[in-house]
């Protein structure tokens, strides 16, 4: 259910209870300006009235030097105002944006599958930076604003009552249009984050895929895309500045207006000789008319940058509260498992109310090498990320070792499980921090014994740098099965009580491949080992192969069992890769 803006505030200023202390100096800086703002005018009258008409130079000089005071002191509260404000903005984003991101860490991968990474990062950076602004710019300011405009206000009564009238009288006219203009502004505002949104989540998109793009020849084609997102995004904020542009200048004629009738009025009264208006009402209220009128005209624009913040924190908050974290009531910590694994009665669906797993049973011992072979959709891959709580089931239960995994706190229970997947994920660091991934219990000896153990330690000497190579960017500086070799040695530092390897063989050089059946060999070594793959020539020394379709285990067994069966899915699937091997 949609926030209400009030609930929204309420959430943001939650955040601002660690800064109490700060908030009280905060609050005492309004104060102060307020006040420090508000005599200057009336000293102006003073001035005119007491020393300019009586020609007192020492008075004046005196009164001068007093008002040079008041200034320095309303420019040091608006500094210290300023700062704080900003200060405190900024911890309380830090703090939202530590929670924000603690969250998204901890939800269920099902999430990422239906939510663009450009948004996340437009909600996460962009969307935050606009929540800053609620204290920078935004309600501090508008508080500062109002306080000053009653404090005038009020001085202005107790200069010349009949003058005030003139300016209350002309205050409703823009009150209203501020309204008018808040309602619309809030409206363009949600525009225009949700086409940064979807601008964002474009352009991430195309860099991360344009190997495809250009591959397809799709550039003119996304090139037309983007004029057309970018156009909608331009679309947004020119309703925004039209706004404004409407907005503004009618404050500009409603306060020149009211100073006019000010001036006419007062002076009229000073000619007929009516001694409650003087002279120094005049110069005070040309210039209070200012200090009244100019934040009333900005109070509207503060309204603007604090909307701006509060449907960013909506769109924060949005997540924040989602219950999309993967349900750990687990207490238990994961000890070092044997590796027995046990799936009976399993049923999935990624919830589209399609089931990916009916009914799945299976048993793997300790130390056993399973291999799961089938065609593309066949659920292998599923299987895994069930295993390792990516995803939970909707019946049946998994155990290790005889104790259900989800009695396993989440943590404890990964770390006995390694997994290398197919498409390999290096972050853009040195090959030594991809493996060891900062742990700073594992050192770079560790790290080379264990390279050299299994076979691969040559091939990242050999780089420019060795181990504090750059791998760049989602790993580009390395080949496909270059990135498979690093991700074992990742797998492997992590000395794991289960292993996983998803399609690890696949797509690979033949001397990558190599270096890899041996890592395999080394790795899998009396420990329970499941391999996921197409190319089945991988699997055929397997302790059990376990072949699926369309959700169920349809055949277990040896390689050589399972070539003995007549018309047998796996030794269909066997001939023909070995038929189209031979052909080749």
């Amino acid at each position: 259910m949609k926030q209400t803006k009030s609930s929204t505030l309420r959430k943001v200023l939650h955040y601002a209870k660690p800064y109490n202390n700060k908030l009280f100096w905060v609050i005492l800086s309004v104060i102060t300006l307020s006040i420090f703002a508000a005599l200057r005018p009336y000293m102006v009258k003073n001035v005119v009235d007491v020393y300019v008409e009586a020609k007192d130079i020492n008075g004046l000089i005196f009164y001068v030097i007093l008002m040079a005071i008041v200034l320095i002191l309303e420019v040091g509260s608006q500094f210290f105002f300023t700062y704080i404000a900003n200060w405190l903005g900024q911890n309380i984003i830090k703090d939202i944006r530590t929670e924000l991101f603690n969250k998204i860490m901890k939800f269920k991968l099902s999430y990422f599958d239906n939510e663009p990474v450009g948004r996340l990062i437009t909600r996460t950076v962009s969307d935050i930076e606009n929540i800053a602004s609620i204290f920078s710019q935004g309600l501090f300011m508008i508080v500062s604003d109002v306080l000053k405009m009653i404090v005038v206000l009020g001085i202005m009564f107790w200069m010349n009552w009949k003058l005030t009238l003139i300016v209350i009288v002309a205050m409703p006219v823009l009150l209203y249009a501020t309204r008018i203009f808040q309602k619309h502004m809030k409206v363009a505002f949600e525009e225009v984050r949700l086409q940064v949104a979807n601008l964002n989540t474009f352009i991430q998109e195309r860099l991360t895929g344009m190997k495809i793009v250009q591959l397809f020849n799709r550039e003119e084609i996304e090139y037309e895309n983007f004029k057309k997102i970018n156009q909608k995004h331009n679309d947004a904020w020119q309703k925004n500045i039209l706004y404004n542009s409407i907005f503004f200048p009618i404050a500009d004629i409603v306060s020149s207006v009211t100073l006019g009738c000010v001036i006419i009025y007062g002076g009229f009264s000073i000619v007929q000789g009516d001694h409650l208006t003087t002279t120094g009402d005049l110069f005070g209220y040309t210039m209070m008319i200012s200090m009244l009128f100019n934040p009333l005209r900005q109070i509207a624009d503060k309204f603007n940058v604090m909307q701006m913040g509060i449907v960013a924190a909506d769109r924060v908050f949005e997540i924040i509260d989602r219950d999309d974290l993967i349900q750990s009531q687990g207490k238990l910590t994961a000890p070092i498992f044997k590796g027995a694994i046990h799936f009976k009665d399993v049923d999935f669906s990624y919830g589209n109310g399609k089931k990916v797993l009916n009914g799945i049973n299976l048993s793997i011992n300790p130390g056993q090498t399973v291999a799961i072979v089938g065609s593309s959709g066949a659920g292998k891959s599923t299987i895994i990320n069930l295993l390792s709580r990516f995803y939970d089931i909707q019946s049946g239960s998994i155990s290790i070792d005889g104790m259900n995994i989800q009695d396993f706190t989440l943590n404890s229970l990964r770390k006995q499980i390694a997994v290398v997947l197919q498409d390999v994920f290096l972050f853009s660091d040195s090959i030594l921090n991809n493996i060891i991934l900062d742990n700073d219990s594992i050192s770079k000896e560790e790290v080379i014994t264990a390279a050299k153990k299994i076979g691969i330690n040559d091939f990242i000497e050999k780089l420019p740098g060795g181990y504090d190579y750059n791998v760049k960017e989602r790993g580009v500086m390395l080949s496909s099965g270059q990135r498979q070799l690093i991700a074992f040695l990742r797998a492997y530092m992590n000395n794991p009580s289960i292993l996983i390897l998803d399609e690890a063989t696949s797509s690979i050089d033949t001397y990558s491949e190599e270096l890899l059946q041996n890592a395999v060999e080394i790795i899998t070594k009396n420990r329970t080992s499941i391999i996921i793959a197409h190319r089945l020539a991988t699997i055929v020394n397997a302790d059990l192969i376990v072949v699926m379709d369309q959700g169920n285990i349809v055949e277990t067994g040896t390689h050589i069992e399972l070539l003995k069966k007549e018309n047998g899915v796996y030794k269909n699937l066997y001939n023909s890769q070995y038929a189209s091997a031979v052909n080749n």
